[in-house]
């Protein structure tokens, strides 16, 4: 990887510049997106890591917004609303994606949320820095918190949307 780092101009994050790949409508810095995967790809390799995988992606998928596509628009609603069941309405971490699932059925409900011009004070940079199971778990429930409190002026429609899951 480069020595060389910039900004990624969705999160903040300070990343590798490298040319490379991105999701096609989470807008990052490649660097980003490398750093992403390399954290899922540790989640995935471990039980103990697994666990909090569903708040890592909700986090990283509403810290890169992305445009105004259907599939943009969607990410954001639904990735959001999982960040406020887990973390003020206390579901549980492992039944996020099966809310996620029944809440994108009503995509019809949802809008575009003008991103906020900061996305929080952690990034996925913070959760690729972790040295151990404990500190990584830890990392990621924070980056969840931050990057919900980023989103503060749209809760109150998140929360109607997280409604419609009966």
């Amino acid at each position: 990887m480069s020595d060389t780092t910039i900004r990624c101009f969705s999160c903040g994050a300070e990343v590798p510049a490298i040319e490379g790949p991105v999701h096609r409508y989470l807008d990052s810095a490649p660097g980003c997106w490398a750093r992403f995967t390399e954290v899922a790809a540790r989640e995935y390799s471990d039980v103990n890591f697994v666990r909090c995988h569903q708040l890592t992606v909700d986090s990283y998928a509403v810290q890169h917004p992305g445009q105004t596509s259907p599939q943009a628009i969607r990410s954001v609603a639904v990735h959001l609303a999982s960040l406020y069941m887990v973390l003020e309405r206390n579901l549980p971490i492992r039944e996020a994606t099966n809310f996620i699932q029944h809440l994108a059925e009503h995509k019809q409900a949802f809008h575009w949320l003008e991103p906020p011009q900061y996305m929080g004070d952690i990034t996925v940079v913070d959760i690729w820095k972790t040295e151990n199971v404990q500190a990584h778990l830890q990392a990621v429930r924070a980056w969840a918190e931050s990057a919900w409190a980023a989103w503060a002026a749209h809760h109150e429609q998140v929360k109607a949307w997280a409604a419609l899951v009966g």
